[in-house]
């Protein structure tokens, strides 16, 4: 990656649509989240979709922070080369911590987890990629979302019951041992911002898309044999 307006010093993540780098902005621990052109689209069309798509991430993280929920702080933005520019958050992966901190904390960590999607969802905007990798431990004992790259309008309690039902097969794949006190513990802290009868909604609407998924993966196995 190559920043004429501050110094990256390592590469944290390399997928297929960004780089994400560590490093120094104006004096400030960064981080520098740089979508990648895709040489199979047309140049103008590719140009469009990752000015729009920097925008709006860029947007969501200003918008979400300002009505408190707990995401990193812009700190500078170029549309045309795809950046965001962002403090970094000192802390540990979630996913990290869960395999070393006792289980008290890491009911704790996941009550935090659980109240900071809460306020997405609160206030109309679900994450889109709610995972334990996608949240930090921060050494400040909070819990912080990055990596809103998929974050959305909520259209409707499916929008939501997306975000949990992510989680939820990451706790089974990740955290297997733990998945249903994690999950219960992810609940306590959700249940707080929206209370029980919307949480029992998107709970609802979960199992329906798991029994969807089921279904998908059913008949997938009875035409492959």
């Amino acid at each position: 990656m190559s920043i004429s307006i501050g110094r990256v010093e390592r590469v944290i993540y390399l997928g297929a649509e960004a780089l994400v780098a560590e490093g120094e902005f104006l004096g400030y621990r960064a981080v520098f989240k740089q979508r990648l052109r895709k040489p199979y689209r047309v140049p103008e069309l590719d140009q469009e979709i990752v000015s729009k798509r920097t925008v709006a991430e860029a947007r969501a993280l200003v918008n979400l922070r300002h009505h408190g929920v707990r995401v990193p702080k812009v700190l500078f933005v170029d549309p045309l080369a795809g950046l965001i520019v962002m403090e970094k958050i000192d802390g540990v992966v979630l996913r990290d911590a869960l395999q070393t901190i006792d289980r008290e904390s890491s009911c704790y960590a996941m009550s935090l987890l659980g109240e900071e999607v809460g306020k997405m969802h609160k206030l109309g905007v679900a994450h889109g990629d709610v995972t334990t990798s996608n949240a930090i431990l921060g050494f400040d004992g909070s819990v912080y979302l990055v990596d809103l790259g998929l974050s959305k309008h909520v259209e409707d309690v499916e929008d939501m019951a997306v975000d949990v039902h992510l989680l939820i097969r990451v706790l089974e794949s990740s955290h297997y041992a733990h998945r249903e006190e994690l999950l219960k513990c992810f609940l306590k802290g959700y249940r707080k911002l929206l209370g029980d009868e919307e949480v029992r909604e998107v709970m609802d609407k979960v199992a329906e898309i798991r029994t969807r998924g089921r279904y998908v993966e059913e008949r997938r196995i009875r035409k492959s044999n």
